[in-house]
């Protein structure tokens, strides 16, 4: 087996042997009893002179490849999402550039694709009107329709800043939601993943800001397939879970608690958006297979596997895990280099992506086990970090 030497605390190295020789799950797969999205990333290109901490530009023709890659495995994408850094370096523009032409290719596949509409081609940081705010969510969701794209409903930074009470959130996204054509998915996002979205809802308490996103619900039913909410509180999931109308869904956005949550308890059960998935897509598909077969055994052992590998990821700050989910596509081959739009390969220690790879082969997650060995001594060796791989 590989070894190879590994930073720890302290600023010493030690050796770490490689637990996988050879990929451990296959490339294809479908599932039946959940609804499986993977947020995505997307792929920056290196031959640009866009700058970098200017957003830079995209490769589109990788970051369309990955995308075929998650629909092959089976699972449906969700586009333009805070994944593909998404206000974080993704803009309006170029999201819209990402959806079209992900729409387009998902046409041809017969794929699953939902898209992200909000308001962040509104200036940042500016109180703005109710209905301001509306004609910026209109704008977005005809542009999401318009291409054939499903909508993720994503939440708005706009509103979060001008919102005076939870009366505020009830009027705006009842006016959106009468104007759209097909049922949307709700997407609550914590402070947690992003922190100009504190106090969502009209409340930093979750618990009240629950009860005004369950009579939101309620009151649109017909209008809403689903809401993802990101908050990395499983309790708080089930409680909400058991309290939404009988046609609508709920997406576990929980990257700490997703194998438990999308199991269920017996009597319900999450479906999934998650941006882990991104990450451990084969491992993914496999476990949710299983689950098809009423393997549970399993189902858990694929996914508990994974479980430390996705809470380091996400670990605080963690609106900073897309540097992970990108380094692990890097080391799995689906990007030929390490670098994010906006400059964000910096966002992660090297000690945390050693930590990273570690539990990316404990997990078996690495599809090609010698490429991720190599690829990471090229990033540790950048890092200034001399050392031997032996085997």
């Amino acid at each position: 087996m590989t070894t190879i030497l590994l930073p720890k605390q302290g600023g010493s190295l030690e050796p770490y042997t490689m637990i996988h020789s050879a990929s451990t799950y296959p490339t294809e797969g479908t599932f039946r009893k959940r609804t499986a999205y993977s947020a995505a990333h997307v792929v920056a290109d290196t031959k640009s002179a866009a700058h970098p901490i200017l957003g830079g530009a995209i490769d589109w023709d990788a970051t369309l490849a990955y995308r075929k890659t998650l629909w092959k495995l089976g699972f449906g994408v969700a586009e333009a999402m805070d994944t593909a850094q998404r206000g974080m370096g993704l803009t309006w523009d170029m999201a819209k550039e990402l959806i079209s032409i992900s729409a387009q290719e998902a046409q041809k596949e017969n794929a699953l694709l939902a898209s992200g509409a909000g308001t962040d081609h509104l200036e940042a940081d500016k109180t703005y009107t109710l209905a301001e705010i509306k004609q910026a969510y209109e704008e977005q969701t005809a542009f999401v329709e318009g291409t054939g794209s499903r909508i993720i409903l994503m939440a708005s930074r706009a509103l979060a800043v001008s919102a005076r009470s939870a009366a505020d959130y009830q009027d705006v996204y009842g006016h959106v939601l009468k104007g759209v054509n097909k049922p949307v998915i709700l997407h609550w996002l914590g402070p947690m993943f992003d922190p100009k979205l504190t106090g969502y809802w009209g409340t930093e308490t979750i618990s009240t800001a629950m009860d005004a996103c369950l009579e939101l619900i309620h009151q649109n039913k017909a209008k809403i397939d689903g809401i993802k909410i990101s908050l990395l509180d499983k309790d708080k999931e089930v409680e909400m879970r058991a309290q939404l109308p009988a046609s609508v869904r709920m997406y576990t956005g929980d990257d700490f608690n997703y194998p438990e949550l999308i199991q269920g308890d017996g009597g319900q059960y999450s479906h999934a958006l998650l941006g882990i998935f991104d990450a451990i897509a084969p491992a993914a598909s496999e476990a949710l297979r299983a689950l098809d077969a009423d393997d549970i055994e399993g189902y858990r052992e694929i996914f508990d596997k994974t479980v430390p590998l996705a809470r380091h990821i996400f670990e605080t700050p963690t609106y900073a895990y897309k540097t992970g989910v990108v380094f692990l596509a890097y080391l799995n081959g689906y990007q030929s280099h390490f670098r994010m739009i906006g400059g964000a390969e910096g966002a992660r220690s090297v000690l945390h992506l050693s930590e990273l790879f570690r539990l990316a082969d404990q997990a078996g997650v690495l599809v090609d086990p010698d490429l991720a060995v190599e690829r990471m001594q090229l990033v540790l060796k950048i890092a200034g970090i001399e050392q031997k791989v032996t085997t």
